[in-house]
């Protein structure tokens, strides 16, 4: 079976011989400007991890505190269900769920997304973890993993018939940078992955051998 890193980079070369030059072009300008902006670095190892409350797939209310009382908690914050390498991520990370609970620990995925569209992520890639949907993006804000998309590739989205601010409820055009975080039950962040490149992603098994080794 491949690994979630495979299936990225098989998924990158499908899209570079299918996708228009000019669409790849404008998404690569994107990538390199919010990296060097300097926004949304995300939250450190060592930082502590701001508490949050939010609602998953079916509604029912999630706390970071209530996670955490039964061991460490992986948290990974993803664009939305539309996004492919955010499906693949999620996914993955399913394939590797006894793994993670074999170490003792918790899953949580996050999204800007609102709760249906959440439920339809979840069934989509038949998800059993907690699936949270963080409208308006507020805890990703305390993560400081927000940004604004520009207005040009806003429109190549818009060409290609993506509705952000639909699946999030809102008109924003904001998304969470991908980020996994692995919290102690102590509520400190023992690792921290955060990228400006949204086809970049944190495997499982390397959280997986963090956990073990914690």
């Amino acid at each position: 079976m491949a690994t979630l890193l495979e299936e990225i980079k098989s998924y990158k070369e499908t899209f570079k011989q299918k996708a228009p030059e000019e669409k790849q072009r404008i998404m690569a300008q994107a990538t390199k400007e919010l990296e060097e902006s300097g926004i949304a670095k995300g939250l450190k190892t060592g930082d502590q991890v701001p508490d949050f409350t939010l609602s998953d797939a079916t509604g029912q209310s999630v706390s970071l505190k209530e996670e955490l009382s039964k061991g460490p908690v992986i948290i990974t914050f993803y664009r939305g269900g539309w996004c492919p390498y955010c499906n693949l991520e999620l996914k993955a990370y399913q394939a590797k769920l006894p793994d993670i609970q074999d170490a003792g620990a918790q899953l949580i995925a996050i999204s800007p997304e609102t709760p249906d569209s959440s439920l339809s992520t979840k069934e989509k890639n038949n998800l059993q973890y907690k699936v949270l949907s963080d409208e308006k993006n507020r805890v990703a804000e305390q993560f400081d993993l927000v940004f604004k998309m520009p207005d040009y590739l806003i429109d190549v989205y818009k060409d290609s018939g993506l509705d952000v601010p639909g699946h999030n409820g809102n008109e924003d055009w904001e998304l969470p940078k991908p980020a996994t975080f692995i919290v102690a039950q102590s509520g400190e962040i023992i690792f921290a992955d955060v990228d400006s490149d949204y086809t970049k992603r944190t495997a499982p098994e390397k959280v997986i051998d963090i956990l073990k080794n914690h």
